[in-house]
């Protein structure tokens, strides 16, 4: 008998009219190796937000029980006419117990289990997902194993990247960020050296404490000095940004190319030939990424995705990666919540508008029974 219950979808026409509403939804039984979740909590990362909000007009939007409708100004709702009138559901990650199974023995095996999972569909009562991809939690809590994935394999990606690509240095523009200190330590227990840009003089005090010997301010006045001797010292020019609008890319291959061409033993009108290489992760910032290039001829700027690079991975190294991040659940990979809110009390103006600022250790997780 199919199982009932409330979940959250989100729809953009093509006049640029944003809803997003609850919905109460029949969910199917599981098959094979299926099993069906009974969500307990669920993260909102800034990857959901694209879809949950985007650049709509939070300020002007209609706010009743369970449901917004909001404005997506021009140009991104030009910019998203791939979704235009699909109505979609949301949540990338979360966590809870498994209530029925398909008759695979993967699936029946993790009846009466918490797991966390990836269903994309997280802010709901329900999930079905393939068991395969569940993560049983053991002890763990549910808020505990909410936000198991998108951050802590994030995080491990990149240190993992770098050892692939000959690195022991890392760069990374968002430092005090929820994923941030998990980078700062994953790269404390690897032995990889870290520089972390801040934004304020408390996020910098923050990640000292954690031991980041690397820790510049974006906002002092000696920054660029700051940031040339961390580069320096730690020979990062190797690095990550989740902001990807602006031009904190650009700052930094400036950096970068002043330190290599310090310790050029010649003069080249080209620059220094120092590979440099920056990748985009996120877009805090919704706005054109600003280059000048004019950091010698060896400098390389791409995406990063976690899901494609999972896949090129293989699947030893994805088991590895998730294995440490189980075994460090509440310390390495811990997560921490500035509010809980029901699936009605996330669709409010107060705390629609709060989770879409992105602030620094501000994040919200969903609890859809509470």
């Amino acid at each position: 008998m199919a199982t009932t219950g409330k979940q959250l979808f989100t729809t953009l026409d093509a006049d640029g009219t944003l809803t997003v509403a609850i919905e109460d939804v029949s969910f199917p039984d599981p098959t094979g190796n299926q099993v069906l979740v009974k969500m307990e909590a669920a993260p909102i990362n800034p990857s959901d937000l694209a879809i949950l909000a985007g650049a709509a007009d939070l300020e002007n939007a209609t706010y009743t029980q369970g449901k917004f409708v909001a404005t997506m100004p021009e140009p991104f709702n030009t910019g998203s006419k791939a979704r235009h009138g699909l109505k979609l559901p949301a949540g990338n990650e979360g966590a809870g117990t498994v209530v029925a199974a398909g008759d695979g023995d993967a699936a029946k095996a993790l009846v009466g289990q918490r797991v966390a999972c990836v269903p994309g569909n997280a802010y709901s009562q329900y999930c079905v997902v393939d068991a395969r991809s569940c993560l049983p939690l053991g002890d763990h809590t549910a808020e505990e194993g909410a936000s198991a994935f998108v951050n802590p394999m994030t995080a491990l990606g990149f240190v993992e990247n770098a050892k692939m690509d000959g690195q022991n240095a890392i760069l990374h523009t968002v430092g005090a960020s929820n994923l941030g200190q998990m980078l700062t330590r994953i790269c404390q227990e690897d032995g990889l050296a870290l520089v972390n840009i801040v934004r304020k003089a408390d996020q910098a005090d923050l990640l000292k404490k954690m031991g980041s010997t690397h820790v510049v301010n974006s906002s002092d006045d000696d920054f660029m000095g700051q940031l040339r001797t961390a580069i320096e010292d730690t020979g990062a020019f190797y690095g990550f940004d989740p902001i990807g609008g602006g031009k904190t890319v650009d700052t930094v291959f400036k950096a970068m190319e002043q330190v290599a061409v310090k310790q050029m033993t010649e003069y080249s009108r080209y620059g220094s030939n120092q590979q440099k290489r920056m990748f985009i992760y996120g877009r805090l910032d919704t706005g054109a990424t600003m280059l000048s290039p004019s950091y010698g001829f060896g400098w390389t700027l791409s995406g990063w995705l976690l899901f494609p690079f999972l896949q090129a991975a293989g699947q030893e190294t994805v088991g590895r990666m998730r294995k440490r991040v189980l075994e460090n659940l509440t310390t390495t990979f811990a997560s921490h919540y500035k509010q809980r809110v029901n699936l009605e009390e996330m669709l409010t103006k107060e705390a629609v508008t709060d989770y879409r600022a992105m602030k620094t250790g501000e994040k919200y997780l969903v609890t859809p029974w509470s």
